[in-house]
Formats: C-alpha cells, sequence, structure tokens
C-alpha cells in the first residue's frame, strides 16, 4: 500500500511538457514557442499548466497581451529542464552512433577579445576528432557570460577570471598581462617598454565593456593615477581603429594575432614597465552542472590543444604564459 502511495506521488512529466516549458521560457510567449516549435498555443499552456500542477511550483507570470515572464522558482527549473534535455539529447545522438560515447551537441561560450583568435581552430580539431559532435558558439562580455551559465543556455564558458562567482567554477588556462598598444605613427612606437605613469596623461582609446572597463581602471589605481579615458569605443574592431589612426593608446590583455586594424593602419604592442595584475584565461562552468560526455571531451581538448594553438596564432611569448605545464 505505502509503494502504491509513493507511485501516485511521484511527479509525471514528459520531454515534451520540458522543451514546450523551456522554449516558452526562452521567448518570454506562449504565442511565439507555439509559432517555433510549428505547435497549437494552448499545447505550449497545457504543458506549462500541467508542469505547474505536478511539481506545485508557479513557472510564470502572466503578463495580459504582454507575454510570460518567469518566476524565481520558474528560473531555477528551467536550468534544470535545460540540462536534462541536453542529456537526453545526447543520448538520443549516442544511440544512433553506437561505437562512440561522445556525441550530440555542444553549446560554448567566450569572450570576444581572444575567441575568434584561438577558438575557431580548436573547434575545427574537436569536431574532426568527435565528429558526432555540433558545436555551436557564440561571443559575449563578461556580465552575460555569467548569466548565460546560470541561465543553463551554455554548458562550457572561455573567458577571463573577472569576478567569477563561487557557484562558477574556473579552470585557468594561459596569463595574459596587461601591455600598451599603439599607432605606427604614435611618440612611443618605437619604445621597447613604457611605464602606465606615462602613458596616464596621454589620450587612452577604451574598450568600454562592462568589467573590462573596471579591470583597466583598476591598473592606473593600483598606482594612484588617474587615466584620461579620452576615447570609449564598445567594439574591439572600433579601438584598434582609433588606436591605428593615431587618436591615442590602448592597453590589451590577449595578445593580437595581426597587427593591423581594419582599416589597414599598423598597430604596435609594447609592453609595460611595471607588473600589473594579469587576467588568466580558461573554461568556466556551472559547478552544479554535471557536464555531458561532449563537455568533457571538449575540456580535455583544450587542455591539450592549447600550447600548440598559442604558439601558432600568438608569435610573441611576452604577452601571454601557459599555466598548464
Amino acid at each position: 500500500m505505502a509503494a502504491l502511495c509513493q507511485e501516485s506521488n511521484t511527479m509525471r512529466f514528459t520531454l515534451k511538457h520540458l522543451r514546450y516549458f523551456v522554449v516558452a521560457g526562452e521567448m518570454s510567449s506562449v504565442t511565439r514557442a507555439a509559432e517555433s516549435l510549428h505547435v497549437s498555443q494552448p499545447s505550449i499552456s497545457s504543458a506549462i499548466l500541467h508542469l505547474e500542477d505536478v511539481t506545485g511550483l508557479q513557472l510564470f507570470v502572466r503578463h495580459h497581451a504582454q507575454g510570460l515572464s518567469l518566476t524565481p522558482s520558474g528560473r531555477q527549473f528551467i536550468r534544470k529542464a535545460k540540462q536534462l534535455l541536453a542529456e537526453a539529447d545526447g543520448l538520443v545522438h549516442y544511440a544512433s552512433t553506437l561505437g562512440s560515447d561522445v556525441a550530440g551537441s555542444l553549446r560554448i561560450v567566450g569572450f570576444p577579445t581572444f575567441t575568434p583568435i584561438l577558438v575557431p581552430g580548436l573547434i575545427k580539431r574537436f569536431v574532426d576528432a568527435y565528429p558526432a559532435v555540433k558545436v555551436h558558439c557564440d561571443e559575449k562580455h563578461q556580465k552575460d557570460i555569467i548569466q548565460s551559465l546560470h541561465d543553463g543556455r551554455y554548458e562550457l564558458a572561455l573567458t577571463y577570471d573577472m569576478q567569477i562567482p563561487a557557484d562558477i567554477e574556473f579552470e585557468p588556462l594561459m596569463e595574459f598581462p596587461p601591455y600598451a598598444v599603439v599607432g605606427r605613427n604614435h611618440p612611443l612606437a618605437d619604445r621597447k617598454e613604457v611605464s602606465l605613469h606615462e602613458l596616464a596623461p596621454l589620450p587612452m582609446v577604451l574598450l568600454d565593456w562592462p568589467m573590462s572597463r573596471e579591470y583597466f581602471y583598476s591598473l592606473f589605481l593600483s598606482l594612484e593615477l588617474e587615466p584620461d579615458f579620452a576615447y570609449p569605443a564598445e567594439s574591439l574592431g572600433m579601438v584598434r581603429g582609433l588606436v591605428g589612426n593615431g587618436f591615442g593608446y590602448t592597453l590589451f590583455n590577449s595578445p593580437m594575432a595581426c597587427n593591423l586594424a581594419f582599416d589597414g593602419t599598423e598597430l604596435v604592442a609594447i609592453p609595460l614597465t611595471e607588473k600589473l595584475l594579469p587576467l588568466r584565461m580558461g573554461v568556466a562552468r556551472l559547478r552544479q552542472y554535471r557536464l555531458t560526455p561532449a563537455a568533457g571531451a571538449f575540456i580535455k581538448h583544450l587542455e591539450d590543444q592549447v600550447r600548440e594553438l598559442s604558439s601558432s596564432v600568438f608569435e610573441d611569448k611576452r604577452f601571454y604564459r601557459l599555466l598548464t605545464d
């Protein structure tokens, strides 16, 4: 009798219920979810109501004529739902490719300064080794990377150790010290090294991204200096173009794979004389998130390939240090 009671209390829902719920949560709309999944709106609404009934949770706040928004419980539940759906997808791929235990889809996100340089080659080598895995990679700023990991949108992130919260595990792979970059015609272009004390009074082109601006500002503050952020820019390409055309210097961390801006103007990298706080690049993931086989294989592949990849795209070893030795 006790066993029957226990069975009657078991939560009963399907992967379809979860998938409908996740899409509605991502799109904040039953209508758009139905259009995306090519099903009826009542099917989406019924799946959500069923999940709320069996879990006892209110997953959404309904806004009349303005769609849905996840409740705090809904945000936690959708994170777990995405994990379960990813594992289910991996199981389906595994069943169709018996003999290979690394299959399915893998979603990763990277920081924009180094991701276009390192990651395409890394993905190419990975899918050559594991052809049953489909890798999707996006680029985001640090604040959005952390939020996206919390939301379960990505399994892995390749990023810096900037303000990493305790519930995210971070494995450092490379260390990038800050350095100066000037245009070829800048008065400092022929210098072998330069001091932040010399640079502070000069106009600076700032890569004005969340957390990045705080990091660069902290370098000056550590020496009790006040920089002249004369030209803030929100894209790496614009920073390089402004510097190449003589508007000022900038500070970078990740080494440059090319010393040209998009318009062909030449850039010169100059080490700093001060020993300033470097940024560490590595792989981050949510601690409570159990890795799929594809994600685990990607981390191992990254650890194995980082030396060869870095030496092939970064010519000047003054601007990086490997942490995997």
